[in-house]
């Protein structure tokens, strides 16, 4: 084969095949689960000093003084807060995290915490009307409209972000032992705003 042939079907080749490589990495994105380590270290769980019962009003505590709206869990060790940021006209940030508290019976408790963000946006949506006649549905457009959409929703994975909310609620912890009367019942660990 002349050296101008096996060159103009070398070129072939990459013009047919080097797109459709492309595609098919494109269309399969590599699965999060194969990435998930399961690290001894991750920032979403501390321990704190106090029982279950402080230690779970501290949480209560943390979140009702920053402003987070609390959700009524069937679970009074669960809270689930929530708390909106409006960044500008067109868009809407929301913070909602769930703790869970374990006492371990030593004089100090766990706390867990997860925290999701959650991103929506001002986008156009195209409003239609429909009519049917006989088995036929007729669908024509009838104007737009805007409305918020979710663009972008994820857990949170900042160690500061966390130890930040666990630095709270160690120092309201440590407010409540030192208080007169000290304790609160379980039952104060259940929210009593609700979204």
């Amino acid at each position: 084969m002349p050296a101008s042939s096996s060159e103009s079907f070398t070129s072939l080749c990459l013009k047919l095949f080097v797109p459709v490589w492309i595609l098919t990495g494109c269309s399969h994105p590599k699965e999060v689960y194969r990435e998930e380590a399961f690290q001894a270290d991750a920032p979403f769980s501390k321990k704190i000093a106090g029982s279950g019962d402080i230690v779970c009003w501290s949480v209560k505590h943390a979140f009702l003084s920053q402003g987070y709206m609390l959700e009524r869990s069937s679970d009074p060790a669960v809270l689930i807060g929530t708390r909106d940021f409006q960044r500008n006209e067109d868009m809407n940030v929301t913070l909602r995290m769930q703790t869970t508290c374990a006492d371990n019976h030593d004089g100090s408790s766990l706390v867990f915490a997860s925290a999701l963000q959650e991103t929506s946006k001002l986008q156009a949506v195209t409003n239609s009307l429909s009519a049917g006649v006989g088995p036929a549905t007729f669908s024509w457009p009838s104007g737009s409209s805007k409305a918020l959409a979710v663009v972008k929703r994820e857990t949170i994975q900042d160690p500061k972000f966390y130890q930040r909310f666990f630095n709270l609620v160690q120092r309201f912890a440590e407010e409540e032992k030192r208080a007169p009367g000290g304790s609160h019942s379980a039952d104060a660990a259940q929210p009593d705003v609700e979204r």
